[in-house]
């Protein structure tokens, strides 16, 4: 036998022997390589709905986003007069405060709503902004400063003063001079007193009224009027004329409040714009989450089909056990992928499940959100930077919010230079008073028809009568005061208000030049996010273009693998590059609305493009005491 006719006898042998192996391999029921390797986890789901059974809402309204001044108004009104006598019963109380939030049962916390609602992004948006309680929570902040508006009125509220006293003493004397007889000097006082006083909204000066009357009574024998009413009448006026004083100067910290308002509404604005985005983001997280698994299980399918293929081959002897080998490893890989995929697809879930708190029946945990809306990567975009730009400087509520800053510094500034006058104020005040009441004839001493005493005719004394004499000669002005003072003050160096003006002088040009800052920064975020919309339509549209040809090769290289002119090698390597291409348009799709919310973020149209309205109110009062 030729030495060619060896090598192809052995050759032959050889390749009987690798066939009658692998043969032998696949009937041993494949132990090495034939099956895939148990996990914990149940195998994946492959045939069932990825959406939720979801049960549609109604049509939605935009809910109000506003803030107007009339929002505090739950808050108030629980310490009139009606509710004194129940705050008064209340800080006598043994029981002790318990927030209704800290009784929480465990059934409660095991409480869920097993329902899914079916709702577009708008919907979404629209339900978040009327449950979410961190928005809430941010709401309340404009409210709050509008109670500070309302405490910087209040300081031209008049203040009303009243007060009713008794005093009475008893002391031993030394002479029977005194009371006529022995014991003790007795001496009695009543008074009651009232005054008003307001500080003037228009001249920042301070003007009173005070009212008191006492009543004496007292056993001395040289008590001319006894029981004696003595009424009094002053009106009284303290008026600044440099420092604290100026046009509309008495309003200045209601302006600066009122600042602050507008500067907490411009904020809470910021953050309702913010908290759009963010269910945006969540949103369209839960549909990438959901077409990433649609990918996963497909990826998975086609690998346990192909392991199905090849188990099939190994075991009639066409392929070799290498080829099984690979194919499980892609499966296990694809269902690891699948696992992956779900818990992407719940925590998704949850997040947006929990910032939209869709929860009509109370439960712990309100119900599931299934998004209704998809990715539209056909939309036209046209955008026109420079409109884009003048967007952002006139919707922009971070950019509002400083241009208020800008305007508080200035208050703040012009109260600090007002600071720096002297001290130069007017005091004035006039008053009357009188007394009436019992003017005993002391005769022991005084001769009849002289002093106090009534003369033969019976005439009066001029100090008798009762109350209301008294207050009869109270208006008749014969007994009256007055006073007129001018003072002035001025520290020599006048130190500490002149650093006052330079930190406010400093603080204004720091607002300015962080507002251009701003401006610049907003400048960057406009252009960026213009170009990453349009990047990204159009990795979109290169991505969609990306799947088709990748989805085309795959085909062409299954054909090839049925007639045995690929590998399982080759089939896997464009089956993995149709899976990436698949992922990679999923994410550029999303990543496009993404950039969308974005660019409508950046401008400050955001709350426009979804029908929001929402705008600074004018946190101006002026309650009837603040008019003078």
């Amino acid at each position: 036998m030729s030495r060619s006719k060896w090598v192809s006898f052995a050759m032959l042998t050889i390749s009987l022997l690798m066939l009658a192996a692998s043969i032998g391999f696949a009937q041993d029921q494949l132990n090495v390589t034939g099956s895939l390797p148990t996990t914990p986890l149940p195998p994946p789901d492959l045939t069932g709905p990825i959406q939720m059974r979801s049960v549609p809402v109604g049509p939605q309204e935009p809910p109000p986003a506003n803030v107007p001044p009339s929002a505090s108004n739950q808050f108030e009104h629980h310490d009139d007069l009606l509710n004194l006598p129940r705050i008064f019963a209340h800080q006598w109380s043994l029981t002790n405060e318990i927030a209704p939030d800290n009784l929480i049962s465990e059934r409660y916390m095991r409480s869920e709503t097993p329902t899914a609602r079916g709702l577009t992004l708008k919907e979404a948006i629209y339900i978040a902004m009327q449950n979410n309680p961190s928005l809430k929570a941010a709401e309340l902040d404009p409210v709050a400063s509008m109670e500070t508006v309302r405490e910087a009125n209040g300081s031209f509220d008049p203040n009303l003063t009243a007060q009713g006293d008794v005093e009475k003493s008893v002391v031993p004397v030394t002479s029977p001079l005194q009371t006529g007889a022995g014991g003790g000097a007795v001496q009695k006082f009543y008074d009651w007193n009232f005054g008003l006083n307001k500080v003037s909204a228009i001249t920042n000066g301070t003007w009173g009224v005070t009212f008191n009357n006492d009543r004496s009574l007292s056993n001395s024998l040289f008590a001319g009027v006894n029981p004696s009413y003595t009424p009094s009448l002053a009106l009284s006026l303290s008026q600044p004329l440099l420092q604290s004083f100026g046009w509309e100067f008495a309003t200045i910290n209601v302006r600066i409040a009122e600042s602050g308002q507008k500067q907490a509404q411009w904020t809470y604005g910021q953050a309702l714009q913010d908290f759009v985005q963010k269910i945006g983001g969540d949103y369209w997280n839960v549909v990438l989450a959901e077409e990433n698994l649609e990918v996963a299980r497909a990826a998975l399918t086609f690998n346990i089909d192909l392991v199905r293929q090849n188990a099939i081959s190994v075991k009639v002897g066409t392929l070799a056990p290498i080829n099984l080998q690979e194919a499980q490893s892609a499966a296990a890989t694809a269902e690891a992928n699948v696992y992956t995929a779900e818990a992407n697809l719940k925590n998704s879930r949850v997040q947006l499940r929990q910032d939209v708190m869709l929860n009509p029946y109370g439960t712990f945990l309100p119900e599931q959100i299934q998004p209704l809306t998809r990715t539209n990567p056909k939309e036209q975009i046209v955008i026109d930077e420079e409109r884009a730009l003048e967007l952002a400087v006139q919707y922009l509520p971070s950019l509002g919010n400083m241009r208020e800053a800008i305007r508080d510094a200035l208050l703040q500034v012009k109260y600090s230079e007002n600071q720096v006058l002297p001290q130069l104020n007017l005091g004035a005040q006039f008053g009357l008073t009188a007394v009436a009441g019992y003017t005993p004839c002391v005769t022991k001493f005084i001769t009849p028809g002289q002093g106090n005493c009534d003369d033969k005719a019976g005439a009066r004394a001029p100090l008798g009568g009762i109350y209301g004499d008294a207050l009869d000669r109270l208006w008749g002005f014969s007994y009256y005061n007055y006073a007129a003072v001018l003072s002035f003050q001025m520290p020599l160096d006048n130190a500490i208000p002149r650093a006052a003006l330079a930190q406010a002088r400093i603080q204004y040009e720091q607002q300015r030049v962080q507002y251009r800052a701003a401006l610049s920064q907003a400048v960057v975020n406009v252009e960026s996010a213009i170009s990453n919309l349009y990047a990204d339509y159009k990795r979109a549209a290169a991505t969609a273009s990306a799947t088709y040809y990748a989805r085309q090769a795959l085909h062409d290289e299954q054909v090839m693998f049925r007639v045995g002119m690929a590998t399982t090698h080759d089939l896997l390597q464009f089956q993995e590059e149709e899976v990436s291409a698949e992922g990679d348009q999923v994410q550029a799709e999303v990543d496009l609305e993404n950039a969308k919310l974005a660019l409508a973020h950046n401008d400050g149209t955001i709350l426009q493009a979804f029908n929001i309205n929402w705008e600074v109110q004018n946190p101006h009062e002026v309650p009837w005491y603040a008019a003078f």
